[in-house]
């Protein structure tokens, strides 16, 4: 149950030699891992909470009175200026987002940034100042039972590879959680994997400036919704309001999420399912390519930082070559894996049919109405963030899809 794969690779395939070795080393630490990357929080993930927002300290200073309901709505678009401190600076590693703004837009509820932060600006109201505002990093205090000390001699490794062992290495687990090499001595080495944040708190300073309506979506009786229905995708009306919707599907969604979020003026993103006939499929249903969905990102921008050409151009060019392949992204193969833009109204269709066409009649990249998105499971959404790389707008650091 242990898989690696590392910054280092010289010694990869003797540990993997030796696997069924270290199988019983691990399995406890794998269990655990499993249990913590699986649990299952109200409204926003990955924050410790107790009841409601009692996990956020109580605010030492604030601009007004208690704030009373109603919240922000999950989905809603917030403009906030915020300042994020980390409370203990030779804890804290590098930031994985940005820790200060003076005017950010992003979706409510739907991830990046610290979770806690999310919840926070569920509870002001537009123009509200909070300030020394205590929360964590979304992954609560450092766990004891996510570390374990290896024998080189139980490992079946070679002298040699053993020497090869340093610290600082990455390991990855089959279930995707990564491991840090914490120490290694002449007889074991130790692993870590604990996420990257945990036990990191912020102080944070935060002001609403702005609310406006997340994407929306038709319903057959006239209406309009942030939830939908199983027949509607979300509309754009042709590119009328400041915030919109994009889909692309471009392999593997982990990978592809990150590089949207990266960019500056997209305010929201999720990983899900779209253009097959299952309702409400599982994550396994679709890995099975029977249902006929493709693994696939929703993206809400704004318009007058980012247009859309440039979407879809970043999509393309991050599928390389595999734009030229039927089913397939890199070496993942199946329907499950096409590569496709989904335009949400007609000014969308004639962007990315323009940009596709360039590349000729051999690119197989799909170009078809949006359909409706189901939204993944938990775990997936912003899955390489909160495995410790970077989503800070305009980051350039190297995306490894794995984790």
């Amino acid at each position: 149950m242990f898989l690696c794969r590392m910054r280092n690779p010289s010694i990869l395939k003797a540990l993997l030699a030796s696997i069924l070795l270290l199988v019983v080393v691990f399995m406890d630490l794998h269990n655990a891992v499993d249990a913590f990357g699986s649990q299952e929080l109200p409204n926003f993930a990955r924050i410790q909470r107790s009841n409601g927002a009692a996990a956020l300290q109580q605010v030492a200073s604030s601009s007004s009175v208690a704030v009373e309901p109603p919240l922000q709505k999950v989905g809603s678009i917030v403009t906030v200026d915020y300042t994020l401190t980390p409370e203990n600076m030779n804890f804290v590693p590098e930031p994985l987002f940005d820790l200060q703004d003076e005017k950010r837009s992003l979706a409510l509820g739907w991830g990046n940034y610290l979770p806690g932060m999310h919840e926070l600006i569920a509870s002001m109201r537009k123009g509200e100042t909070v300030s020394n505002v205590q929360m964590d990093a979304g992954w609560g205090a450092r766990r004891d039972d996510l570390v374990a000390t290896v024998s080189k001699e139980a490992s079946g490794l070679s002298e040699q590879d053993t020497d090869d062992i340093t610290e600082g290495m990455e390991l990855v687990m089959s279930n995707g959680m990564t491991c840090i090499v914490t120490h290694v001595s002449d007889l074991n080495f130790t692993i870590d994997a604990n996420p990257p944040l945990a036990g990191a708190t912020y102080l944070a300073q935060v002001t609403l400036i702005d609310v406006a309506d997340g994407p929306q979506i038709n319903l057959e009786d006239g209406t309009t919704s942030n939830k939908g229905t199983n027949n509607n995708p979300y509309v754009n009306h042709d590119g009328q309001q400041r915030f919109q919707v994009a889909t692309f599907a471009l392999g593997c969604f982990w990978g592809g999420e990150l590089d949207f979020m990266r960019v500056p003026g997209v305010v929201g993103t999720k990983v899900g399912y779209t253009q097959g006939q299952l309702d409400e499929p599982t994550y396994e249903q679709v890995c099975q390519g029977t249902t006929g969905h493709t693994e696939a990102m929703l993206v809400v921008y704004d318009s007058e930082q980012v247009d859309y050409g440039a979407l879809v151009k970043l999509a393309i060019d991050r599928l390389g070559e595999s734009k030229f392949m039927l089913n397939q992204v890199g070496n993942d193969r199946g329907t499950q894996y096409r590569h496709g833009v989904y335009y949400h109204d007609d000014e969308q269709r004639q962007v990315a049919q323009r940009i596709l066409q360039t590349y000729g009649p051999d690119c197989k990249t799909e170009c078809l109405p949006a359909a409706y998105f189901y939204n993944a499971e938990d775990h997936h959404q912003q899955y390489l963030l909160k495995g410790g790389q970077s989503a800070r707008k305009g980051a350039t650091d190297f995306i490894r899809c794995y984790g």
